[in-house]
């Protein structure tokens, strides 16, 4: 049979001394592997577990239940937030309604990189959103993202550096390997039709885009939020709003002090 990963997590019940080994044990007398184990919550710990046979896991997942000291939360084949949680030793916050939007604050840079870092990975179209206030690192996290998932990213707007915005692009940089960057803001206050024209074309590429401000960029387009596979919220500190009055009060991308690209 081929081996298959699982991600178990549990509660503590009672703490007592031993109870890990106790799990570890268990494990090992089913021939079943920890690849690695880290806590992913207040009093919760996650594995991920490799097994030959998926009988010996519902074996596992019997006799576990029949223990008072700790409460199974997850035992299932592990998903890209499980791995990330046991990496990073805690859990992606998830918006509770919209189930495609992620939240992270800039202590959590490290994590975010990672998450985005294996959706890059992934083959095919992929549509993402990040929000967040200026300053706050969706640029650079999206830069070394790529680097992480050996992408070569292309900005087609942005105000990283200079502001870019770009009307054209050259026969190799239409790859669907490449990652496409895009400043909804930059996009729609800023720029002209060549730009847009441009804009579709790279929609319809079988790649990766990754679009800041995207409430901007659907109030001005004829894409919507429900276009995005993933919307990334990324503060400063989880209670800071993310709003865009800034912006509409003073067009702080009009007079960079960099000046700007236009090709």
């Amino acid at each position: 049979m081929e081996k298959k990963e699982w991600y178990f997590e549990y509660e503590i019940q009672v703490n007592r001394p031993g109870l890990l080994g106790d799990i570890s044990s268990l494990l090992g007398m089913l021939s079943i592997n920890i690849i690695t184990i880290n806590g992913v919550d207040e009093g919760r710990r996650g594995l991920l577990l490799m097994a030959e046979d998926s009988r010996n896991i519902e074996r596992f997942e019997s006799i576990l239940h029949t223990m008072d000291t700790i409460k199974v939360i997850k035992l299932r084949e592990p998903k890209l937030r499980d791995r990330l949680a046991v990496r990073h030793g805690r859990y992606i916050q998830r918006d509770a309604d919209e189930k495609n939007t992620f939240r992270f604050v800039r202590d959590e840079l490290g994590l975010l990189v990672d998450f985005l870092a294996e959706l890059f990975k992934q083959e095919g179209h992929k549509l993402i959103g990040i929000r967040g206030m200026p300053r706050v690192g969706k640029t650079e996290s999206i830069v070394a993202s790529s680097v992480c998932a050996n992408k070569r990213w292309l900005f087609v707007s942005s105000t990283l550096l200079k502001q870019t915005i770009r009307s054209q692009l050259i026969e190799d940089e239409y790859n669907n390997d490449n990652l496409f960057i895009l400043d909804g803001i930059v996009s729609t206050r800023r720029a002209n039709e060549r730009h847009w024209q441009l804009i579709r074309e790279i929609m319809r590429l079988d790649a990766v885009k990754v679009i800041e401000h995207p409430d901007v960029f659907v109030q001005n387009t004829e894409y919507t939020l429900e276009d995005f596979d993933y919307i990334i919220e990324l503060r400063n500190n989880p209670d800071e709003e993310i709003t865009y009055e800034v912006v509409d009060q003073k067009d702080e991308f009009s007079g960079s002090e960099f000046g700007s690209f236009d090709f």
